[in-house]
C-alpha cells in the first residue's frame, strides 16, 4: 500500500513482498498466492478477528501491465466458503474466473483452494478485487493496478509516483454475522461504526486510532488511485488546499479536469493527479458520505495526511474546515459527474457507442417488503427485500454458469426476467399507497452475441429512495445519459451524449432519476449485474445477463478450467 516510485526498476512493479504472498513473474504471466484466514485487528479500542488475505487489511495489491494474464491461487484457511471477483476486469470469454457466488461458481470451501485466471484486455489504470460472497468483501479486498504496457505511455506527463487510496467501512462486528442476523430478523444492517482510509480510521474518532500518511516531495506530481470499497456509502473526497485533476475512471482515461473534490460510488475507481505545490507542511485528506436517501447514515469525517517531507508540527487546518460538499448535496454530485467525458486517445479503446439498438431493457429499482416466513425471527411482520422490475433475485444452490454451460441441469434459473416494469406509475412520486410486494425468483436476461444493448435504470421512491451504484460484470459500458424524474423514451434520448460518453463499469443512478447505458454484447458468458450497496444486493437487487455464443470458437465461452471448479454442495 506504500508509495510506488514510477521510476523504479520494471520487474519490481509486479512484486508484492508480503508475509504469505508468493509471486512468480514470467514475461506477461504473473502468479500470486492469496492465503485467506482470520487475523486480529484493533480499531476503536476493540480487537476483532476478521477474514483477510495474507494477514493484511486492506489486502495485497496486484500490479501488472495492460494485456497481462494473472493466475491467483486462493487458499481458504478460514471457516466458511467465499469467492473472489476481479472488479472491472472484462474476462473475455472467461466467466469461469469472474467470481460471483452461485452465479459463476460455488464457494471455495474451507481447506480447499482454487486458481483464478484473470485475463486482462484493454483495461488501463486502477481496478480492484474483492470477495463476492455475503458481506465478506468488507475485509477481503485490495487494489488491482494495471500499468501501461511496456511500449505505451500515459496520455499525460508521467507522474513522479503513485499511491493507492482505498476508502472503506469499518464494523466492530463480524461481517458474516451482520448479514446473517439481518437476513434472519428481516431488518437492515446498521450503519458502520467508522470508516477507514487504507485501513486507518484517522484522528476524528475517540480511540487514538492510527492515521494514514502519504509522504510527498515538494513540486512532485502524484497519481492517486482511489477505490471506493465501502459497503453502502458513496463518498466525497478532497485534499486541503490542493487541486485534484481527474484523469481516469474505472480503468479508462477521461478528459482531464480540475476539481476541489470527487464523488465516487462503491465499486468505482478514479485516477487523480495531485501536484505537491503548497507550502511545506501537513494537509488533511478527508472523506465523508454522500447520502440522499431516508435511510440512516454516519456522516463522520474520516481523515488521512498528505505530508510533505521535512514538515514539522501537525496538519495546517482542522479537518472540518476542508472544502467538501454537504452530505446531501445532490447538485455537487450531478455537477461533478457531468464533467466526466471520454478521452479520445490511442491509449483508450476505440470509441464505439452503439447507435442502432437491438435490445432495450428498462429497469425500475425498488426496495420492498414481504411477509415474514416461518424460518425467520423477524422484528416486525414484514422483512426488507429489494427488486428490479418487481423481481427480487434469489441465489440458487448450483451456480448459473454451470447449469447454463452443461445444459443438463434444470431448474436453476429461468429466462424470463421482465425487460420493462410490469406496470408503469409515477416512479418518483408518492408511492405509499402502492403494493410493495414482489416476485421472488432467479430470472435472467438472454442476449444474442453482438447485440447493441441499452439499459435504463430508473430509481423509484419505494422504501428509503435515494441513489444506487450499479455494476455490470464482464463489460464496460457507455453512460450516455442521465436525468431527473421518470425516463421518457421519446424525449430523453434526444439529450444523450453519443460523442464522448465515459466508458465505465459501475454507474451512479441518481435519486428520483434515471441513467442510460449502452454496450455491445460481445462477451459470451454469464454476467452478474447488481447494486453495489451491499445491503441492497443482499436483499435481491440483482439480475444476470447471459450472452449467447457467437458462431465461432473465438466468439464462444472458453471451456471450464481443466482442474475443475469448486464443488457445489447443492449439486
Amino acid at each position: 500500500m506504500g508509495l510506488c516510485k514510477l521510476g523504479c526498476v520494471p520487474w519490481l512493479l509486479g512484486i508484492l513482498f508480503l508475509s504469505s504472498l508468493e509471486l512468480l513473474c514470467m514475461a506477461d504471466v504473473h502468479y500470486y498466492a492469496f492465503i485467506v484466514r482470520e487475523s486480529n485487528f484493533t480499531r476503536l479500542c476493540t480487537t476483532k478477528s476478521m477474514l483477510v488475505v495474507n494477514d493484511s487489511y486492506p489486502g495485497p495489491e496486484i500490479r501488472v501491465h495492460r494485456g497481462d494474464t494473472v493466475f491467483v491461487n486462493v487458499h481458504n484457511h478460514g471457516s466458511y466458503g467465499f469467492t473472489i471477483h476481479w472488479h472491472g476486469v472484462k474476462q473475455p470469454r472467461n466467466p469461469w474466473s469472474d467470481g460471483p457466488e452461485f452465479v459463476t461458481q460455488c464457494p471455495i470451501q474451507p481447506g480447499t483452494n482454487f486458481t483464478y485466471q484473470v485475463i486482462l484486455s484493454d483495461e488501463i489504470g486502477t481496478l480492484w478485487w474483492h470477495a463476492h460472497s455475503d458481506w465478506t468483501r468488507g475485509s477481503v479486498h485490495g487494489a488491482f493496478v494495471i500499468l501501461p504496457a511496456p511500449h505505451e505511455t500515459y496520455p499525460f506527463h508521467p507522474p513522479d509516483a503513485d499511491q493507492t487510496i482505498i476508502l472503506e467501512s469499518w464494523y466492530n462486528d463480524d461481517y458474516l454475522e451482520l448479514i446473517r442476523n439481518s437476513t434472519l430478523d428481516g431488518q437492515a444492517v446498521g450503519i458502520p461504526n467508522a470508516y477507514a482510509i487504507n485501513g486507518h480510521l484517522g484522528d476524528t474518532y475517540d480511540c487514538n486510532d492510527t492515521i494514514f500518511r502519504m509522504e510527498v516531495n515538494y513540486q512532485d506530481t502524484y497519481l492517486l488511485r482511489i477505490i471506493n470499497a465501502a459497503m453502502n456509502e458513496e463518498k466525497f473526497f478532497s485534499i486541503a488546499n490542493h487541486t485534484l485533476i481527474v484523469v481516469a475512471q474505472d480503468a479508462s482515461y477521461v478528459t482531464r479536469f480540475a476539481t476541489d473534490y470527487i464523488m465516487i460510488t462503491p465499486g468505482q475507481t478514479m485516477d487523480v493527479l495531485v501536484h505537491a505545490n503548497q507550502n511545506i507542511g501537513q494537509y488533511y485528506m478527508v472523506m465523508r458520505n454522500f447520502h440522499d436517501s431516508a435511510a440512516s447514515s454516519n456522516n463522520n469525517l474520516t481523515t488521512a495526511i498528505f505530508q510533505y517531507k521535512n514538515s514539522v508540527g501537525g496538519p495546517r487546518n482542522n479537518a472540518s474546515l476542508v472544502s467538501l460538499p454537504e452530505p446531501d448535496d445532490s447538485n455537487a454530485t450531478s455537477s461533478f459527474l457531468s464533467r466526466i467525458r471520454n478521452l479520445r486517445v490511442r491509449q483508450n479503446p476505440p470509441l464505439r457507442v452503439p447507435r442502432a439498438i437491438h435490445r432495450r431493457v428498462y429497469i425500475a429499482i425498488s426496495t420492498n417488503s414481504i411477509p415474514c416466513t416461518n424460518d425467520s425471527v423477524c422484528i416486525t411482520e414484514e422483512r426488507f427485500v429489494a427488486a428490479l422490475n418487481n423481481v427480487s433475485f434469489v441465489f440458487p444452490v448450483i451456480d448459473i454458469l454451470q447449469a447454463y454451460y452443461k445444459r443438463s441441469i434444470n431448474g436453476v434459473f429461468t429466462k424470463d426476467f421482465p425487460l420493462e416494469p410490469p406496470e408503469y406509475y409515477n416512479f418518483t412520486g408518492d408511492l405509499t399507497i402502492l403494493n410493495r410486494n414482489v416476485t421472488m425468483g432467479t430470472k435472467v436476461v438472454m442476449l444474442n452475441y453482438g447485440e447493441a444493448v441499452e439499459i435504463v435504470f430508473q430509481a423509484t421512491q419505494f422504501g428509503a429512495g435515494g441513489s444506487h451504484p450499479f455494476h455490470l460484470h464482464g463489460f464496460s459500458f457507455y453512460r450516455v445519459g442521465s436525468g431527473s424524474g421518470n425516463f421518457n423514451n421519446v424525449t430523453d434520448p434526444k439529450s444523450y451524449n453519443l460523442v464522448d460518453p465515459p466508458l465505465i463499469n459501475t454507474v451512479h443512478v441518481p435519486a428520483s432519476g434515471w441513467v442510460a447505458l449502452r454496450f455491445f454484447a460481445n462477451n459470451p458468458g454469464v454476467w452478474f449485474s447488481h447494486c453495489h450497496f451491499e445491503r441492497h444486493s443482499s436483499w435481491g437487487m440483482d439480475t444476470v445477463f447471459i450472452v449467447k455464443n457467437g458462431g465461432t470458437k473465438a466468439t464462444s465461452i472458453r471451456p471450464p478450467p481443466a482442474s475443475g471448479m469448486p464443488v457445489c454442495s447443492g449439486a
